[in-house]
């Protein structure tokens, strides 16, 4: 089975997580808009792909022998102090040095993949770093004012309420990278979510050839949402919501489950509602760790994951609505 996952960040990482379970034949495609920590810095600094979601997507794959875990651990590894250095990551610096060297996003994740034992590609959404805009309610006395406000960290910190987002490119429009576009139209499974909604999850949709190429991919193609609203970025949204943004966002999306955490979602028949839009059947499971409500469970997840596909083999329950 050849699985694809769409996102960024910690979401990614979950999903990333519990397709290892199942298939070898996973790629990640990465946001790559992030304009914060040590991956908003070096891109300022030398205009490269911010590497950190990346990263992340590469540790989530990676090999289990001594040497992979070796490589993982030093790519996760960030330098103390107060220098020039604080706060960076080795991955981060290594990627950033790679790309400097070979100039191509892909040579250089396929390079660092190997060298981490990686089971599966890791893929930038786009080749070059993208910028995201806001339009914002709830930032001045009168809360239907709408102020446009603009970059990933401002976003998901807004206390305000996020109303469409869009994309934009240093030069042109956003293009999206050749192998993700591919990789999506081969799959037999596409996930899109978890993750921080309007920063990692709709940016795939409003890469042109992204969202054509979910539009045609014959795969089975799986939402799943994230298990508690995320400060700032999406703060007092229902789960039904989260589709009704995703709707906006790309109104032509079909997609055939979407899958939730019973335990996080008050109002079911809501979500079916909302979920039949889009032309899916949602799936309500205990998908949450057990000793953090707002992680998924690898295993509980990749369980959901083979129901979906009609299959059984690894662990977890759930009922269909």
């Amino acid at each position: 089975m050849s699985a694809v996952a769409l996102g960024g960040g910690h979401g990614l990482h979950a999903t990333l997580s519990a397709l290892r379970q199942l298939t070898e034949d996973v790629t990640a495609v990465v946001t790559v808009a992030d304009d914060g920590g040590s991956s908003g810095r070096l891109r300022r600094e030398l205009g490269l792909l911010p590497p950190g979601d990346l990263r992340k997507a590469m540790a989530a794959l990676a090999g289990e022998d001594r040497d992979s875990q070796l490589w993982t651990d030093l790519f996760r590894h960030r330098f103390g102090g107060t220098g020039a250095l604080a706060g960076h990551a080795v991955g981060n610096l290594v990627l950033a040095g790679l790309l400097e060297q070979l100039g191509d996003p892909v040579a250089v994740l396929d390079v660092a993949c190997r060298l981490l034992g990686v089971r599966g590609r890791v893929l930038p959404m786009c080749n070059s770093p993208l910028n995201i805009e806001a339009d914002v309610k709830g930032l001045d006395e009168d809360a239907e004012v709408v102020r446009r406000i603009r970059g990933q960290v401002a976003i998901a910190t807004t206390p305000g309420l996020v109303q469409r987002i869009r994309l934009s490119a240093p030069i042109g429009r956003p293009v999206g990278c050749p192998q993700a576009v591919e990789a999506v139209l081969g799959a037999d499974l596409v996930l899109l979510g978890p993750g921080s909604w309007f920063t990692s999850v709709l940016p795939h949709l409003l890469v042109p050839e992204l969202h054509d190429a979910l539009l045609r991919t014959a795969a089975k193609k799986v939402l799943v949402l994230n298990l508690v609203p995320q400060p700032g970025e999406t703060e007092g949204f229902s789960p039904e919501c989260h589709l009704d943004v995703l709707c906006e966002h790309a109104p032509g999306l079909r997609v055939d489950a979407v899958i939730a955490d019973v335990d996080s979602v008050p109002t079911p028949d809501r979500l079916t509602r909302a979920a039949a839009v889009l032309g899916a059947r949602t799936h309500l499971a205990r998908i949450a760790a057990p000793d953090a409500a707002e992680r998924h469970d690898p295993g509980a997840l990749a369980g959901c994951l083979l129901q979906v596909l009609g299959k059984t083999g690894v662990g977890g329950t759930g009922t269909w609505r």
